[in-house]
């Protein structure tokens, strides 16, 4: 045929057809050898998306192969590790084994904790800490901490997986994040794995942002929740689209701050997620797990939403049928998959420790994080490290409470092992304030309330010297300052100079009867030598002086400016910590040993020691401990008994004596959960306690002792246990109380 001719035709055919026809015109069908390429969209939606599995179960059951795969926040991290090589088995054993609670929490598990932020939970057990700096005051930047995330993460995409980009995994792979500062999407490809997931998973609010190349990136749902675009720009010619997204919240569950602004995220997820859907074509797939009754955080349920994502599956298993492979094809494309995974790394042998690099500082001092990470874990060079101390070194930093996130990297050259450690540094951390409330009341004739404001100030000098001073007001008044101030870069030696001013007011008791009222006042001041113990204890000895006034109220005397004592003090103190926590611990022990030999030239030389000794355990679903308390000698106010656990039911401090001893067992069973970001568990439990008090010269016999016991329900709120107790003293009183505030005194 002419070529005038051919062109003709091709004029004839522009004009007779629509041109939207040619345009949109589908890709021609799979011929019989060549099978569609199939991409897999998993929506973010929190718990929700532990759906994902149960479709990835169904789909291997029925021999349906996935050729990529797009995800958003927990569809990516199921997916991503996927696409890397995990199974569907392994999957499961992660969001079985996973601690959620520790992953939602508010701050590290307690035991990555240094000393330092130990000692300030027994002091102000609130976790409500703020930046405090020349601009004002600030909040952090999430109501969850990160370590427990991604150490959860780091469990999942382990070794090389973790640093493998995206785009080089498996199957090609899609995480989708959010930049918070354009509002534009981000489909990480270049990404390491490890990050790519952890900014998919980063929900506003809930966890701080991920920084990727300057820029700060947030859950990929706020933009796109359902990825079907990305899946087609990726070269899937079909889409199986999973979509677990949380459905609207109704009016009556609007009723605070926190369900506005979730709703408010609800209604921006939904909106992209409605777009998503009508760029779904005629051959695609969208699966809809009947998630009903399964909230966003509702972790204690996965096991329900892994059975609607499979169940939802094989439901549509008509449709999915035409997708399915021969059993022996679907073998092949399964080896293939599992071969091209990223390889794991061989077995964690031991090696000479060559550079250990800390990058990523600003404020804090490499010399000194060096130093803490050899007296922590023995990281010198020449000595034997694996790539778990390595992991242990970035968890030990980020118990400091001074970085956002600690990431290592452990590389071996020529017979040693080179450590890295990247550091990004939480401003806020460096100046905290911590604020917390002691709330106490029998509902009677004890009712006390105060406000403690504790400030911790970081990196004052190239070693490391910290400075933490206290504020509190009410019935019970202290302002404190102590400087630790390590000697040299990294030391666990320190010299720790302090002031400390103290004063409250008390009832005077006769075997048992109220027969007065004094105010009692003290002030400290010492200087102290001491050395860390790891990270769960210290010892010290120290020189000071102290002064106590003790001043009749009522009935009131007529000697102006009551009793007055001073002392020159020497001391000796051992103190341990390793709960894993303040609220209701399930391991751990606890120790605070203190000896001080006082002198004065009125009253000559004097003995007073103090123990508190704790030890945590779990007994089935139940936390428990077993708390001891001597106190021989003392002076002051506070060396008494009665109250809520201090003999429940006895009025309180009506228990005196020179020296003192109480025991007690308290047991608690977890019966709910507070919401994110207000607390953590809600608990039932009860106390047996046995104590006595006897004068100078006496010891505390069984004779002495009575018994008691309490029933509580208790709240592990941001501020601190929350307690309401009915409490007994056998062949005695009984109350009941209201109690918020630090319990091991």
């Amino acid at each position: 045929m002419p070529i005038q001719a051919l062109l003709c035709c091709v004029l004839l055919l522009q004009l007779l057809l629509p041109s939207s026809a040619l345009a949109q015109a589908e890709p021609a069908p799979a011929t019989s050898t060549e099978r569609p390429r199939i991409g897999l969209v998993l929506s973010g939606g929190g718990a929700r998306g532990m759906a994902h599995i149960g479709v990835l179960r169904a789909l291997e059951r029925l021999r349906v192969p996935v050729d990529l795969i797009v995800g958003t926040s927990m569809g990516a991290v199921v997916g991503g590790a996927y696409a890397a090589g995990r199974s569907v088995e392994e999957l499961e054993a992660f969001v079985h084994g996973a601690d959620w609670d520790a992953i939602l929490a508010d701050r590290p598990q307690r035991r990555s904790l240094s000393f330092t932020r130990r000692e300030e939970d027994l002091a102000v057990p609130s976790r409500i800490e703020l930046n405090l700096n020349l601009q004002g005051a600030s909040l952090p930047p999430a109501a969850a901490g990160n370590s427990a995330l991604e150490h959860a993460l780091e469990q999942l995409v382990t070794g090389a997986r973790a640093e493998l980009p995206s785009s080089r995994l498996a199957l090609p792979f899609r995480a989708l994040a959010t930049d918070l500062l354009s509002g534009e999407l981000q489909q990480m490809s270049d990404t390491p794995l490890f990050l790519a997931l952890r900014a998919s998973m980063a929900v506003p609010g809930v966890f701080a942002p991920v920084r990727i190349q300057g820029r700060p990136l947030v859950d990929g749902g706020l933009v796109r929740n359902l990825g079907v675009d990305v899946a087609r720009s990726m070269g899937a010619d079909l889409i199986i689209a999973v979509n677990v997204g949380s459905p609207l919240l109704e009016e009556r569950e609007l009723s605070s701050a926190i369900g506005v602004a979730n709703q408010m995220i609800q209604i921006l997820t939904e909106q992209n997620v409605a777009r998503s859907l009508k760029e779904l074509r005629a051959n695609d797939v969208l699966i809809d797990p009947q998630l009903d009754g399964i909230g966003f955080m509702d972790f204690s349920r996965r096991e329900l939403a892994l059975e609607a994502g499979e169940r939802s599956t094989l439901a549509a298993q008509e449709r999915l049928a035409a997708l399915a492979l021969s059993e022996a094809d679907y073998g092949d494309y399964r080896r293939a998959r599992l071969q091209q995974a990223a390889p794991v790394l061989a077995a964690d042998s031991a090696l000479p420790l060559g550079e250990l690099r800390i990058e990523g500082t600003r404020r804090s001092q490499v010399p000194a994080l060096k130093g803490q990470l050899q007296h922590l874990l023995g990281l010198a060079p020449g000595t034997p490290v694996t790539q778990a101390q390595a992991e242990q070194a970035a968890t030990a930093l980020y118990g400091s409470g001074e970085f956002e996130r600690v990431d290592a990297q452990s590389v071996e050259r020529e017979g040693r092992r080179d450590i890295t450690l990247r550091v990004s540094e939480a401003d806020w951390a460096f100046s905290r304030l911590r604020l917390g409330l002691d709330l106490y009341s029998n509902f009677d004739d004890t009712n006390r309330f105060s406000v403690v404001a504790m400030h911790h100030l970081g990196w004052l000098n190239r070693w490391g010297a910290e400075l933490r001073s206290t504020l509190r007001l009410g019935a019970r008044r202290e302002l404190s300052t102590e400087l630790l101030q390590p000697l040299g870069a990294g030391s666990p030696w320190f010299v720790a100079p302090s002031l400390r001013s103290e004063s409250s007011d008390a009832d005077l008791f006769d075997n048992g009867r109220r027969i007065g009222r004094y105010a009692y006042s003290s002030s400290r001041n010492e200087v102290a030598l001491g050395r860390r113990l790891g990270n769960w204890g210290d010892v010290r000895l120290g020189v000071g002086g102290l002064s106590n006034r003790v001043r009749m109220l009522v009935p009131e005397v007529a000697l102006q400016g009551g009793q007055r004592q001073r002392f020159g003090t020497v001391y000796g103190q051992l103190r341990v910590d390793s709960l894993d926590s303040v609220a209701f611990p399930s391991r751990g022990q606890l120790l605070d040993l203190r000896l001080d030999l006082l002198h004065s030239d009125v009253q000559g030389g004097s003995l007073q020691l103090g123990l508190a000794a704790m030890s945590a355990f779990q007994w089935r679903a139940w936390a428990g401990h077993v708390y001891l308390e001597l106190a021989h000698g003392s002076y002051g106010s506070d060396r008494s008994l009665g109250g809520f656990l201090r003999l429940s039911g006895s009025p309180d401090a009506s228990l005196q004596g020179q020296n003192i001893a109480l025991a007690r067992l308290v047991m608690a069973k977890r019966i709910g959960q507070m919401p994110l970001g207000l607390g953590q568990a809600v608990r039932a439990g009860f106390s047996l306690e046995a104590g006595g008090g006897v004068q100078r010269g006496q010891i505390v016999g069984p004779g002495d002792l009575k018994l008691a016991a309490s029933g509580f329900l208790a709240v592990d709120t941001r501020f601190g246990p929350f307690y309401f107790a009915l409490g007994h003293t056998r062949a005695g009183p009984s109350a009941v109380y209201l109690f918020l505030g630090p319990v091991f005194r």
